[in-house]
């Protein structure tokens, strides 16, 4: 290869963006789950149902209803 070609590989290899964000001038947004996503949203769930069984003294009442109220208000929270 000649001095000019090399030089020109050069020229084009400093040019060419090295990621995404050089090549648009932006910052890629990362990905961030909402809090009541996946398992986070079912630890929340589970804890408010332990609550609401917990606030009836545990006496009583349907571990199903609980947990379905719970989601209920989980989902009101967060969505």
């Amino acid at each position: 290869m000649s001095r000019t070609s090399t030089e020109s590989t050069r020229q084009k290899v400093s040019r060419t963006p090295s990621s995404p964000r050089a090549a648009t001038g932006k910052k890629r947004a990362a990905y961030s789950p909402k809090p009541g996503d996946g398992a986070d949203r079912y630890q929340m769930v589970a804890i408010a149902a332990y609550y609401r069984a917990e606030h009836r003294g545990f006496t009583g009442g349907n571990p199903v209803d609980d947990w379905l109220a719970a989601e209920t208000e989980i989902d009101r929270l967060y969505h």
